[in-house]
């Protein structure tokens, strides 16, 4: 058996807690490339079912979600627990597609000068056993994205024109992107930098699937796990609370009363930063409410009152 292969099949009920009788292929061992394994994390089912078909059927998927949902996370965290190496590269507006590709490079070989070929991350992660993450998918630019293109495929090859190659994916290769949107662009002005993308290259995704924030119980949860200072079952109805005005904000976001809104990310950093300054509303709004418009940061001030019944 090739050692570069997937060599067991775990169930996807005992992993993941899913009820289905699906397997899934993963490693015996672990290697530098694999992520650590965050117990506290809280799979959605039906993304984790859709991540779960990339890595078993070798199928391209898109997760698309609001910011601070854990889109990369889920990715990575289901890498973690099948073993499986895993690198993310975030397409920002400096990625080129020479870092993409690679690039001639002048190195010392025996105490002379040469010039040769260093491979960029993609023939890298390519010739590997290796989960390939494009974070910020659609905040790329034109050429780095038609350089993704080629690789889309199922079993897309990629040609090195500098060096006559073409390489081939490794049978363990999988290929996953995160993005905010589904490649519309910023429509509703909270994406600056996202751009609208190419629909033979949407196209070319397998699965697209939508992560949305947690049901209340499980937010309320996945906070009391990160912050220790909250985890008691004391601190439930104080951290109750808090996930309801983020649950305000984002309502309010959707109604267009508010620009911004409040991203499990955002709730966790309240928490941590209320263990600091001992204050509700100081954590709060040192977390969030200065970050609003100063038009918005009544309606802000509203729905701290109605869930703390005190001013902010």
């Amino acid at each position: 058996m090739n050692s570069d292969l997937p060599d067991r099949e775990l169930s996807v009920r005992d992993l993941f807690g899913i009820d289905t009788a699906l397997t899934v292929p993963a490693f015996a061992t672990r290697d530098a490339h694999v992520p650590d394994i965050d117990p506290a994390y809280r799979f959605n089912p039906d993304v984790t079912l859709a991540l779960l078909a990339g890595f078993k059927h070798n199928r391209r998927v898109l997760v698309q979600g609001l910011h601070g949902t854990g889109k990369s996370t889920h990715v990575e965290q289901v890498a973690a627990r099948l073993n499986w190496p895993c690198v993310r590269v975030n397409l920002d507006g400096h990625i080129s597609r020479l870092d993409l590709i690679g690039r001639d490079a002048v190195v010392l070989r025996e105490g002379v000068q040469v010039t040769e070929f260093q491979e960029g991350i993609v023939p890298w992660a390519l010739q590997r056993p290796m989960a390939l993450i494009f974070d910020e998918y659609d905040a790329g630019r034109p050429d780095v994205m038609f350089v993704i293109q080629r690789i889309l495929e199922r079993d897309g090859h990629l040609t090195l024109l500098d060096q006559n190659r073409v390489l081939r994916p490794h049978p363990a290769f999988r290929l996953f992107a995160t993005a905010n949107t589904v490649g519309q662009g910023n429509l509703n002005g909270l994406y600056h930098g996202a751009q609208r993308l190419n629909h033979a290259q949407i196209d070319r995704w397998n699965i697209v699937a939508t992560l949305n924030f947690l049901p209340r119980d499980e937010e309320v949860a996945i906070v009391q796990a990160r912050v220790p200072a909250l985890a008691g079952a004391e601190q439930r109805p104080l951290v109750e609370r808090m996930v309801a005005v983020a649950e305000l904000t984002r309502r309010g976001f959707e109604a267009g009363d508010l620009s911004t809104l409040m991203s499990p990310r955002t709730v966790i950093t309240w928490a941590e930063n209320l263990d600091i300054f001992r204050d509700e509303a100081v954590a709060f709004r040192l977390s969030f409410a200065n970050k609003c418009e100063d038009a918005e940061r009544a309606v802000v001030a509203e729905y701290f009152q109605r869930c703390f019944d005190r001013e902010l």
